[in-house]
């Protein structure tokens, strides 16, 4: 009975200690701020005593928030300083450092250079040892350089991300067009083969004027060669902005070139802000390349194309296979592109094409008589 006693007047005293803890409690909160009791809205009300600086308000400083730059920003703005004319000890310090690492990495790799330098010895060889082959060595490295020629010409083209040389224009165009041209105008396509002299002569043999049919089929097998190289060198031009990309992803920094880090912002904008034509074809082409992937690079690469290029920073920003890249763009650009500019230019500079064009107009009716 005695324990008993005792138990209860111990769990009587422990229930007065926490009434009293309680009710101090209540008094400490009573100056903290009043929220009303409504389920909807919640309304916190400040009393004068709880503006205090050491309390709970704080007066405004009026600077807002500053924003930091990341580190992958000040990578890339300390990497853009390191330049022959600013640093130029530490630039030639970092040229010199991959210098030696190639040197290390062709090291390693012995056994393929020297089995490329002994092919390049005996093709010199064989290309200076006189014999009855010399001719046929002649007429192959003509041809190769040739290829060459307009294979520099298609990089050139769409290596500047937007900002090449326009070679078809200046080049390729007017070498089709003045091929077209004296087709016609001999009767006959049995010129010399390329390179062309700066005037092409007819050919001076009897009968081929009468007994020669000039179609486009036999105009555009004349310059296939050039065309389809041409488009070879475009085709290769594309994998710089592939490559890049590519190896910006895999590295993660961010990128110096300024054509990937506006797509990498168009990709991850989100806002109500509506976008441009431009804008619009190049979200259609990250979306047909990566969801249709070889068919749909292959379908931008065979028509002209201004935003291609986006293709191949696209291509390498989802890490899409280097060969399927390069394949898909290589036959879009040096068959199907090439075949469809060819016979455009083939049909705008052709003999009938001007007389059926002349005979056409004639037949336009022009709603003032003064004019006719």
């Amino acid at each position: 009975m005695k324990s008993r006693k005792s138990c209860v007047k111990i769990s009587r005293s422990i229930m007065g200690k926490k009434k009293r803890s309680y009710t101090q409690n209540t008094e400490e909160v009573s100056s903290v701020p009043s929220v009303s009791a409504s389920p909807l809205v919640r309304q916190v009300t400040f009393d004068e005593s709880s503006k205090e600086p050491s309390d709970y308000y704080m007066e405004p400083s009026g600077r807002g928030l500053i924003t930091s730059p990341s580190v992958g920003t000040l990578n890339r703005l300390e990497r853009q300083k390191i330049v022959l004319w600013k640093r130029p000890i530490q630039t030639l310090h970092y040229a010199l450092r991959e210098l030696l690492q190639l040197l290390v990495d062709l090291w390693f790799h012995k056994a393929r250079i020297l089995f490329v330098l002994l092919l390049c010895a005996v093709g010199t060889y064989i290309c200076h040892v006189p014999g009855v082959h010399q001719k046929y060595i002649q007429s192959w490295k003509v041809k190769s350089l040739q290829c060459l020629y307009w294979i520099g010409l298609g990089v050139l083209s769409s290596i500047g991300l937007g900002t090449g040389l326009h070679t078809f224009i200046l080049y390729l165009g007017p070498h089709i067009a003045s091929v077209t041209m004296a087709a016609y105008e001999c009767n006959s396509l049995d010129f010399p083969e390329p390179p062309y002299p700066e005037r092409i002569s007819c050919p001076n043999v009897e009968g081929v004027m009468e007994a020669a049919v000039v179609t486009m089929w036999s105009i555009m097998s004349k310059v296939r060669v050039e065309a389809l190289m041409w488009g070879a060198g475009t085709a290769l031009g594309e994998l710089p902005p592939y490559f890049m990309a590519k190896a910006a992803r895999i590295s993660g920094e961010e990128p110096d070139d300024e054509e990937y880090r506006e797509f990498l912002a168009y990709i991850n904008q989100s806002g109500p802000k509506a976008p441009t034509f431009a804008e619009k074809c190049k979200g259609l082409m990250e979306k047909a390349v990566t969801k249709l992937g070889f068919f749909g690079i292959l379908s931008f690469a065979s028509i002209p194309n201004p935003f291609f290029d986006l293709a191949g920073i696209t291509c390498g920003h989802f890490l899409v296979p280097f060969w399927k890249f390069f394949l898909a763009t290589l036959i879009g650009k040096a068959v199907f592109k090439m075949h469809l500019q060819m016979f455009l230019v083939v049909l705008a500079f052709s003999e009938n094409t001007v007389e059926h064009l002349i005979v056409h107009l004639k037949l336009v009716c022009f709603p003032n008589k003064k004019y006719l």
